[in-house]
Parts: structure tokens; sequence; C-alpha cells
């Protein structure tokens, strides 16, 4: 058992890795979608199919829309009503014409009673319900009546004045009758409402195995539209009926594939992001952020995919890591992606093209006014992309609705956030980008004006040193703006103690001459623990801080160790007294600083200056460098020593107007 615990603090670090992939790639697979009518579900009346053509894999029944199906109903409902009959009392209308003889009332009551008999409605217009058949309800029976043998208004006006000659009591009589054959709603509407009703409506027509839903380049038709609505429901029922988890095992195996090439990718060629947990989780919670942002877009309209801000990713990756590291997390973004997609070449196609149009244009982030220069090309980027693939495919519908570039827009704006996102991460994650470079070598900064002005010798030799380490960077390919701020606060230990330092001795007697040769060298030593101390109290980043670590390496104090062996020859001497405790330099750019250091203190104690001598001195000091191996750890070729030495030898003529000396 202590032997597992043992192993597995061991490779806690493997271990933690592990559980980031398994996380990002079960988050992605839950974000995938499970079904393939994603892919037209936002297809809608008047757009183009730029698909392949559409073909049915199987039968199915193609609903009525909702608008047809109420229309339907309201012809149904006018073919077809249900009214009760109801008695209607002649007794009220006689106590209303007190005038009228016994003869007059006997006429009157057969004329209503015929009347009546017959049915009498008096809807002077057809009702919403009928326009010729009637059900009439009486006693609970059901009678089927014509609508043309019921009386209505005119029509009992014609029967009354034929029968009596008065027309001021037909008049009277029409203003007080009643009709008997009433409409009875709610039992119209319960008819109307049963499910042998709907169910005899719903299905308007059958689309065949084989059946072309919708060829390439179609405008879709409303009719096309109604197929599209009921292909996806019977799709959606199809594949309820197959194993989901067989699509899942697909995804799983999917996910696992493309993020462990990025994995793989890390561990093989980029060693040093790999070591770093935060840098690893960093990558890969990008993936995660883009998949889950995708999804929620996709819900929305699958046609705002590309709204989504995918170029947003190799820019953050990019200003913290490298173009290339930058261009591989954004590919497998891409391929997982693509599974949201309908057409997913052209996604493919497209993005890519925007995504390496974006990282060239912030191959250099010195200026934050690249930002704006980054966003236009990926809106250029993304537009010469979609058209070039439309016009190879002969979908020229799509190049001319202007609605389809909206979407590009709308991603290359959100390149502008990539700003304060940058800003946020390098809190959260300690990363260290090149604005913050910059705005740590203004020297206006706090530290640099403390630095200029509490010690003025140290400060001219970091400048020195800045200027020399950052030209050879651009040569062997470093990172010249992080050397520079490293070589611009390497030294500022030296604040502590600075009156033991030459640079900063001005015609004064040097302190170590009280002091033992052993006790000159830890106060030399320590200058790189207090600033170390010092750059952690000012809250510079870790990149800045492994300069002051690394620039001394594990050397020794050379000139203190020399007098030390002078006073005690013959004695066995403890040279870890005199050596600075490291680490070596761990990169191009640490090397280079250590290199840049070494050549310009070394050069301020030249007795003559010349080509030779100055060719000596940068010849000497980097090699004993090497021959101390402070360059094991440093991803450094002897071909770069060789142009690092140039520089130096070129840059330190002009420092001290040496003039080349030609042969005669």
């Amino acid at each position: 058992m202590n032997n597992l615990f043992t192993k597995i603090r061991d490779k806690h670090a493997l271990w933690y890795k592990g559980i980031v992939f398994a996380v990002c790639v079960t988050f992605c697979v839950y974000l995938l979608p499970k079904h393939s009518s994603i892919q037209i579900n936002n297809i809608n009346e008047g757009d183009v199919w730029l698909n392949p053509d559409l073909i049915s894999p199987f039968d199915f029944l193609v609903k009525k829309t909702p608008k047809e199906l109420a229309q339907e109903k309201k012809e149904f409902q006018k073919q077809i009503g249900y009214f009760k009959k109801i008695n209607v009392s002649t007794a009220v209308l006689f106590s209303k014409l007190p005038e009228l003889s016994n003869g007059q009332k006997f006429t009157i009551k057969f004329c209503l009673d015929s009347i009546y008999q017959a049915g009498l409605s008096f809807a002077t217009t057809p009702s919403p319900y009928i326009d010729s058949i009637l059900y009439i309800v009486d006693n609970n029976e059901v009678t089927y009546t014509p609508r043309q043998s019921l009386f209505n208004y005119e029509k009992t006006k014609i029967f009354l004045t034929q029968k009596i000659n008065d027309e001021r009591i037909v008049n009277k009589i029409l203003s007080f009758i009643k009709p008997n054959i009433v409409f009875d709603e709610a039992l119209s509407n319960n008819m109307l409402t049963s499910d042998q009703t709907e169910a005899q409506y719903i299905y308007k027509s059958k689309i065949e195995k084989g059946d072309v839903l919708a060829h390439k380049n179609d405008v879709i038709s409303r009719e096309q539209s109604n197929v599209l609505t009921s292909y996806i429901e019977e799709l959606d029922d199809q594949e309820t009926k197959i194993p989901r988890f067989t699509i899942i095992i697909g995804q799983v195996l999917t996910c696992v594939l493309i993020l462990g090439i990025m994995m793989l990718f890390l561990a093989f060629f980029r060693k040093a992001i790999f070591s770093q947990n935060t840098q690893v989780t960093f990558i890969f919670l990008n993936i995660i952020l883009i998949v889950f942002v995708t999804s929620i877009v996709i819900k929305y309209n699958v046609n705002y995919a590309y709204a989504v801000p995918f170029c947003l990713v190799p820019i953050l990756i990019r200003v913290f890591f490298d173009s290339r590291t930058s261009l591989f997390n954004f590919l497998n973004i891409i391929l997982i992606c693509a599974f949201f997609i309908p057409d997913k070449f052209e996604f493919v196609f497209v993005q890519l093209i925007a995504g390496i149009g974006t990282i060239f244009s912030v191959a250099d982030m010195g200026k934050r006014s690249k930002l704006f220069m980054s966003a236009l090309l990926t809106f250029v980027f993304y537009v010469l992309a979609y058209v070039a693939y439309h016009l190879v495919n002969n979908t020229s519908q799509a190049i001319s609705n202007i609605q389809n570039y909206i979407p590009f827009l709308i991603s290359s704006v959100c390149v502008l956030f990539s700003f304060p996102l940058i800003y946020l991460f390098e809190k959260i994650f300690g990363f260290t980008s090149d604005f913050t470079l910059l705005e740590l070598c203004d020297l206006n900064s706090p530290l640099l004006r403390q630095l200029s002005q509490k010690i003025p010798g140290t400060f001219q030799h970091s400048l020195q040193v800045a200027n020399l380490a950052e030209e050879a960077c651009y040569k062997i390919g470093g990172n010249p703006l992080l050397v520079r701020t490293g070589a611009m606060y390497h030294d500022i230990g030296k604040m502590i103690n600075p009156r033991f330092f030459i640079e900063n001795q001005v015609g004064e007697v040097s302190p170590h001459e009280d002091l033992a040769s052993e006790e000159s060298a830890q106060v030399i030593i320590n200058h790189v623990i207090k600033g170390v101390e010092i750059a952690k109290e000012n809250k510079l980043p870790e990149a800045v801080i492994d300069f002051i670590r690394t620039h001394h390496g594990t050397t020794t104090t050379r000139y203190f160790l020399y007098n030390y062996k002078k006073e005690h020859e013959g004695e066995i001497i403890n040279e870890e007294l005199f050596r600075y405790s490291g680490p070596i330099p761990f990169s191009k750019e640490t090397a280079v600083l250590m290199m840049a250091d070494g050549v310009e203190a070394s050069s301020r104690s030249l007795k003559k200056y010349d080509a030779i001598a100055i060719d000596e001195l940068v010849d000497r000091i980097i090699n004993h460098q090497i021959n101390e191996n402070q360059f094991m750890n440093a991803d450094i070729t002897f071909r770069d020593i060789t142009q690092i030495k140039k520089i130096f030898k070129k840059r330190l003529m002009n420092i001290y107007h040496v003039r080349i000396e030609y042969p005669r």
C-alpha cells in the first residue's frame, strides 16, 4: 500500500494531466449532438440548401402546418354545425297585439306554427360554422336539415305578407318574433376537437424512401419547409430506436483521438508547457469553453455557428505560448466543433483559413493597436475563405446573401475582447503577456525609477545588458521583449548594499577591503537572493524573477575565490562558499542574459579598448560559462552561441567607439 501511495505521489503531475484530459473528453462528449436532425433544424422558408441533395432514407408522412389545420377546421365548420331546437310561446306575442280580432289571431297563429314547425333562424348572414348543412338537435335526436328549408328574416316577411294583408301588423310581428333554431357552439366545438376529427386531417401527403427532399442550391419553398419539418420529427423518432450508447462510444473515441493528439504534441514537442500543470489546464480549458459556447449557439441557430469567436483562441494561446502550439490547439477545437455543423468541410476550411490568418496577424503583439488590425484581418480572411469555397462549389446564392456575413463580423469583433481576457488569464494562471512586459520595461515604472535613483551605475549596466541581450535574441529566435525585461530587473538586489558593487563606487575606498574574502563573496552572492525577495514584494511575474535567479547560474565569485586561494595556499578550499546557488539557465533567453551580463560587466575592467581585446574578452567569458556547464539545460546550440559572440563583439566595439583594424 505504501508503495502504491509512493508511486501516485511521484507521478502526481501525470495523474493530474490524466484527470484534466478525462474531464475535457467527458465534457465534450456530453455537449456533442446525439442526433442528426441538428443539421437541418434551422432551415427555413427562403433559405438556400447549400448541402448535397437530401434524400429520404425512409418512408414518412408529411404533417399539415398548424395554420393549414386551423384553416381546414374553419372549412369543416362551415360545412357542418350543431343547432338546438327550442320551444317559443306565441302567447307573449298576442299580448303585445291587443287590437287584433279573433280571426286575425287565428291566421297569425297558423302562420307562426307553420314557421316554427319548419324552423326559424334569424341569422342575416351565414353562420361562421355553417354553409348549407345543419345538424339540429331536438330531444337528444339529431336531424340532418338543409339550410334552405329553414325560415330566415326575409323568407318569414314574405310568408307573413302573403297571409296577412296589413303591413303594420306584419312589421310588428317581425319585431317581436324570436327564432327557435339556435346554434349550439359548445356541442359544435366539442365535436370538432374530437380525436377522430384531428386524426382525419393531420397528414396531407406521403414521402417514399429515396425521394429527394431538397436539391443542392434549392431555395427552400414553403412546401419543402413543411416536408423538412416532418422529416426532422421522423428522423428523431427513428434515432430514438437506435441504442444511444453506440453514438456515445463513437464520440468518446473521436474526442480521445483528437484531444490525445493535443496531449501527445505537448508531451513530445512542448515539454516545457507539458511540465506545467497550470499551462496544460489553460490549454484544455480553452477547448472546453469554445465547445460549450458552440453547443449553446447551435441550439439557438445553426446558421450562427460562425459567430462563435473561434479565432479568439489562437490569439490567447499565441500571447502566452508560441504560434505552433496556438495553431495545433486551434485545429483540435475546429475538428471537435465540426461535429455540430451540417457542412463540416466548409466549416473546417473557412475556420482554418481565418485562424491561420489570425495567428499571422498576432505574430508580434508588441502594440495594443495590433488587436484592432487582427480583428479586421480576421474578418477579411473569413469573407475571402467563404467566397472562395462557394465559388468552387458554384453556390453563388450564398455569396450574394449579405446576412451570411453577419456571423463573420460578430466573430471578428469578439477578437477585440482578447485584451481583457489576456489580463484575466494572467491573473488566474500567473502567465506573462507581451503587454505586461511592455509595462514593466517602461523606465518610469516605480521599481526601475527606484533603481535608477538609488544605484545609477547598476541601472546603466542593466540598460547595456538589455541592449546586448535583446539584439542577440532577435538573431537566434528567442523572445527579445522577455529578455529585455529580465535584463532590466536582473540586478535589483544590488539596491540593498549598492556600495559593495564596483559600478556604484565613484572614487571611494571599496568596503570589501574591510571584509574577508568569503564575507565579500557572500555579500555579492546575496544580491541574487535579495533581488528575488524584492521582485516578489513588487509582484513581478515569475518569468521575470527567473532571470534574477539564473543570471549567475552556479558560477563562482572568481575574484574573491582567487584572493582566498592566495591567502590559504596549501589548504583545502571549500569553493561552495563562493558559488551562486543557481539554478543554471533553462531557456534561450536566460542563457543569453547570463552571457550578456558577464561580457558587459567584464568589459568595464578592460584597460585598452580595441578589437583584439574585445574579441578575446567575449570568447573568454562565454567559453568559461560553457566549460562550467551553465547552458546544459538551455535549448541553445553552438551555432546560436557563435552568432551571439559576433553580436556582442560588434555591439561592444560600437559602445566603446573602437575602429576595426583593416589589413595593410
